[in-house]
């Protein structure tokens, strides 16, 4: 009998062996991150506020392709669905046209960027890049996006187990951090940890700083604060003030010797506690009885303006008091952003303490003028003690506030009720029958000082239309700001424009590069302190010979130069 035939195996046999898959090749790079990531670093290059050297300009570059790719990828995990029906998968013929458009962006952003940066150098005054300067911008914005691309990958090849330590660690940073900078009074895990970490600086000296003999200065030998209290900013404040011949060349008269208060973290944490013994201390210097008293509340760490400082007691020739007191351990930088509730209490509580001692002089004895400066997070914390312009008309004899920063409440409220018409970068409140705006080297002093009478006390802001500490915000994130809405400022490129996400962070490194422009530009104010004092608080008889004299006694070097 002929056998049965044998039956042919199927591809559904079970007992057959399968051919092994051929492995799908992941592409090297994802298409929508790379085309994305690309269009926002192009955005990157376009001008803002400061100059940009090669590497802070691929520096601020690589942030947004990275963000951007960021975006891409969380955009094509939402299409996958759609691109797994059709099977369809990007064809050579697209990578190399991709490849060509993100080329090209590239060359097209860097050329631009090189000759926008030569554009703003010229119009503030500063050095202009070379190519061999820029050079480095492409590769260094390309470097960012290589690294941080090989520590996400690098942490998904992990073994679950790390994976998950990595995952709750960030999410811890994540979440201290935002309590943090949540502004919970006493509730600060990062600013604890960081006061720690940058106690040792404050235990320096800067330029040589020596503890004073003078009587007048807190830290000497007679001073209720010690010398070692005062912190690294309270030693130079106390320290740095005009020789007796510079007071008398530029008031005209013969200099008395000014006094200076100062008390540190290191006389005591409280700050209520500090204010009551900086009172102390004026009345143990005769504060009381100058004609001036300047409350100024500093930055970060505990210093103050110089220049401003300095052209004051200048005009006077040494005939004033200035006090003020230190509130923290940090930087700038960080200060800014943690010590928010601290600067706003040191500004409050010294003026209040001051103002209070002066209300209760004897009836009939002559007052001295009380008037508060603060520049930058000083700014934002001596206006904390104002909560409308009629509490400083009411409270204060003159207020000289310089490069405040947005979320200054008082600043706040003035440039948004500012007189229709005005633009924000030089608005004009009221007529100006309080407070003027002014500031830079190319316009007068004060843009906006019209015709109508200032009657004492007077309000001036300095801020330039440069200043990124001025007009910095988290809404620029997603929202243009008037200054980009109207003109630009004189020394603002009319290319600036705004884009969401992309001017945010190119104002925030703007910010740390500030002060790297000569005087008039950023945040560099040096010598337009003394025109400002002179509309606050005049000697009398002041003249605009009187405040030329002082300029030229005072020749303030611009550290740029």
């Amino acid at each position: 009998m002929p056998e049965p035939p044998v039956p042919r195996p199927t591809l559904t046999d079970p007992t057959v062996p399968s051919a092994p898959r051929r492995a799908r090749r992941r592409p090297l790079l994802h298409p929508g991150g790379l085309l994305l990531g690309t269009a926002l670093g192009a955005l990157a290059m376009t001008p803002s506020l400061i100059p940009r050297t090669g590497f802070s300009a691929g520096l601020v570059c690589g942030v947004m392709v990275a963000a951007g790719y960021l975006v891409g990828v969380l955009l094509g995990l939402l299409v996958r669905p759609l691109t797994r029906r059709t099977g369809r998968r990007l064809s050579a013929a697209a990578w190399v046209l991709i490849t060509v458009v993100v080329l090209a962006g590239w060359a097209v952003a860097g050329v631009l960027g090189f000759r926008w940066q030569t554009d703003q150098a010229a119009l503030l005054g500063t050095a202009p890049p070379t190519p061999a300067d820029w050079l480095p911008a492409v590769p260094v914005a390309l470097g960012v996006l290589v690294v941080l691309l090989v520590v996400v990958r690098g942490v998904r090849a992990l073994p679950r187990w790390p994976r998950r330590v990595v995952g709750v660690v960030v999410l811890v940073v994540v979440v201290l951090a935002g309590i943090s900078l949540a502004g919970i009074p006493g509730v600060n895990p990062a600013r604890s940890l960081l006061d720690r970490a940058f106690a040792g600086q404050d235990a320096g000296v800067f330029g040589g700083a020596t503890q004073p003999a003078d009587p007048l200065r807190s830290g000497s030998p007679a001073s209720l604060v010690s010398w070692q209290s005062l912190g690294r900013g309270g030693r130079t404040f106390v320290t740095a003030t005009p020789p007796p011949a510079d007071l008398a060349r530029a008031s005209g008269h013969p200099a008395v010797d000014p006094i200076r208060v100062y008390v540190g973290l290191g006389a005591s944490p409280d700050a209520r506690e500090r204010a009551r013994l900086a009172v102390r201390e004026l009345a143990r210097t005769g504060a009381f009885a100058r004609p001036v008293i300047g409350v100024v509340t500093t930055t970060g760490t505990g210093f103050a303006d110089a220049e401003a400082m300095n052209a004051l007691e200048l005009a006077w020739g040494g005939d004033t008091a200035l006090v003020s007191s230190q509130y923290s351990l940090l930087p700038s930088g960080l200060s800014f952003l943690l010590d928010g509730d601290r600067v706003r209490d040191a500004g409050t509580t010294m003026f209040d303490a001051v103002r209070a001692a002066v209300d209760a002089l004897p009836p009939g004895a002559a007052r001295p003028k009380v008037v508060v400066f603060g520049e930058s997070l000083g700014s934002l914390g001596s206006q904390a003690a104002f909560p409308t312009v009629d509490a400083v008309r009411s409270r204060a004899d003159g207020a000289l506030w310089n490069g405040p920063p947005h979320s200054s409440a008082l600043w706040q409220g003035l440039v948004t009720r500012r007189d229709p018409g005005s633009p924000e970068i030089r608005p004009v409140v009221e007529d100006g029958r309080t407070v003027r705006f002014g500031g830079g080297s190319v316009t007068p002093h004060l843009t906006t000082a019209p015709p109508a009478p200032w009657p004492d006390p007077r309000v001036v802001y300095l801020q330039h239309p440069s200043d990124p500490v001025v007009w910095w915000s988290p809404e620029l994130l997603w929202s243009r700001p008037d200054w980009l809405a109207e003109p630009r400022g004189e020394d603002v490129l009319p290319s600036v424009r705004w884009y969401p996400l992309v001017t945010f962070w190119q104002v925030t490194m703007d910010m740390i590069r500030a002060q790297t422009v000569p005087f008039g530009h950023g945040h560099n104010y040096g010598p337009e302190s003394l025109d400002a004092w002179m509309d606050v608080v005049p000697p009398p008889g002041w003249t605009p010979a009187d405040t030329a004299r002082v300029h030229a006694v005072q020749q303030v070097p611009d550290p740029t130069r």
